[in-house]
């Protein structure tokens, strides 16, 4: 699995990138097909908000793709990996399940 930390007209920094890259492996916990999780990191807009995009690349499905914003870069990192997280897992449920019921 490969872990892409890419910043928009932002520098990322190695203690930025290793919050990514430990947040982001700890999504195989959840769903074990992953075969690319990328995040893309945005400059603070006018507000002071940083957007972060966390795209996980998943086999035989399309990507499950989560965003958040926040005043806090480190803090928007672990919102959009919670959304993340909660998209692998209902996926899985919803896979586990099938056609039953």
């Amino acid at each position: 699995m490969r872990i892409d930390v890419v910043g928009r007209h932002i520098e990322v920094t190695d203690p930025i990138r290793e919050h990514a890259e430990t947040k982001g492996a700890k999504l195989t916990k959840f769903y074990d097909r992953i075969q690319q999780i990328t995040f893309t990191i945005f400059e603070a807009d006018h507000k002071g908000d940083h957007k972060v995009e966390v795209v996980v690349d998943v086999e035989h499905h399309d990507d499950f793709v989560s965003h958040a914003t926040g005043d806090d870069l480190y803090g928007a990192i672990d919102q959009a990996t919670q959304k993340a997280t909660r998209q692998l897992t209902d996926f899985k449920e919803k896979f586990k399940l099938g056609k039953r019921g």
